[in-house]
């Protein structure tokens, strides 16, 4: 017994001990600014934060496979890094319990109002889009969206299907899109430039195009028998001046390019006619039943956020700092490629942008990459030489000598990539 105190007085020593030690490491670590694994991973991605940065200045290439050939946009990811709790958001476990949403009957009916509002005051600020007088159909990706504007737009009074064509290059994934479910309503129609069937067609329009990046019109001459669907999910000023408020029919965008956010899968249609956006709505409820409402809620916050920062007086808006990664991203690739001379990328004209208020080429998301000396197989060549994962031309109706490359990557990733194509030897490893 009377040891007791003795024992208790040892424990409490020993706790005493370790808390003083426990606070003692938890002050160095706050005074360091977070653990080193969080830092690794924010200075390891800011390599082209410096406008001095050279493709030259990279890490170690580690030999590891570069997989460049979908556009999966992280690039951005530093950026919202950087941004905090801004976009943040706690959604209780009540919340969108109903298919419906809140917004007064509108014509699409799960469109959620905070995401509807956001949708045109980004537009309204960027001039990117006409906004009045139109339906906001909201989507889960512009896929689904395209999918829904071909069944709209398509005759639904068994003349058979109605052919959909696109001027080459074209965006791999049309036919695929297109043909997928076997429609009765639609097909693949190919190469608009060739097209000479009679009768009424839908033709995409991708402007800025992908995979090349140029800006793009009807080319189908034709009657008035035509049916146009704009794509325009890069027509934001990171990529491409933006020189007047794109007019059209049906205009399909996606949070994936303009804000860099593939994995909340919200695209959303600026549709001119309410039996067009009637349509559009009855597909993605027949496909999908709506589309997530706590996806369009984080949506509608984060484009608060980015329309925020274009008002701000004092912080660099969201698109004045991606324009500035991709502008030294395509310095890089282009000074590289004449480097190399084994590789060409297109030119462009440079034109003023009306929201930065600059003249400047575009920069578009992907790089339409050509092989010279004799190189037939580009994707070949990469894959095999390179370590470098692409997509071949043929994919996009055009030659194999071309392929598109993801300027959307991380920096480690693109400076490797860098410093593989101007390596002078056929293997970089």
């Amino acid at each position: 017994m009377e040891q007791a105190p003795r024992i208790l007085s040892w424990r409490n020593m020993l706790v005493l001990s370790l808390a003083v030690n426990f606070s003692l490491i938890l002050k160095i670590f706050k005074s360091s600014g977070g653990n080193s694994l969080d830092r690794t991973a924010v200075s390891g991605s800011s390599l082209l934060s410096s406008a001095s940065c050279k493709y030259s200045e990279v890490e170690e290439d580690d030999g590891r496979i570069l997989n460049l050939k979908f556009g999966d946009p992280t690039v951005y990811e530093r950026y919202w890094q950087e941004t905090g709790e801004a976009t943040t958001m706690v959604i209780p476990g009540w919340q969108s319990l109903s298919y419906f949403s809140d917004n007064n009957n509108n014509l699409c009916w799960f469109l959620e109002p905070e995401l509807g509002k956001e949708i045109v005051r980004v537009h309204q600020i960027v001039g990117n889009a006409v906004t009045q007088d139109r339906f906001i159909v909201v989507g889960t990706g512009s896929t689904q969206l395209c999918q829904a504007a071909l069944y709209a737009l398509s005759p639904h009074d068994h003349s058979g299907p109605i052919n959909v064509v696109s001027a080459s290059p074209y965006y791999s994934s049309y036919p695929l899109i297109t043909d997928y479910l076997k429609s009765g309503l639609y097909r693949w129609g190919g190469d608009a430039k060739t097209y000479k069937e009679e009768g009424p067609y839908i033709e995409l329009v991708t402007s800025p195009n992908n995979p090349d990046g140029f800006l793009r019109q009807s080319v189908v001459n034709s009657s008035s028998e035509g049916i146009l669907i704009h794509d325009l999910a890069y027509y934001w000023p990171q990529y491409t001046p933006i020189t007047s408020k794109a007019d059209h029919d049906v205009m399909l965008f996606t949070a994936s390019k303009s804000t860099g956010h593939a994995g909340m899968r919200i695209g959303w249609a600026l549709v001119k006619d309410r039996e067009t956006a009637r349509k559009m709505t009855e597909y993605i409820e027949l496909n999908t039943i709506g589309v997530s409402k706590d996806s369009q809620l984080r949506a509608a916050k984060v484009l608060k956020v980015v329309s925020d920062s274009c008002d701000s007086e004092t912080a660099k808006s969201f698109f004045g700092h991606s324009y500035d990664a991709m502008s030294k991203r395509w310095k890089l690739l282009k000074q590289a490629s004449k480097d190399s001379k084994r590789f060409t990328v297109p030119d462009f004209a440079s034109q003023r942008c009306n929201f930065l208020g600059k003249v400047f080429e575009s920069q578009p998301a992907f790089a339409w990459l050509k092989c010279e000396e004799g190189i037939v197989d580009c994707e070949r060549f990469l894959r095999e030489k390179k370590k470098i994962i692409t997509k071949s031309g043929k994919y996009f109706g055009d030659d194999q000598s071309y392929v598109r490359i993801s300027m959307l990557d991380r920096d480690s990733t693109f400076n490797i990539f860098l410093k593989r194509i101007t390596s002078s030897s056929s293997s970089t490893l």
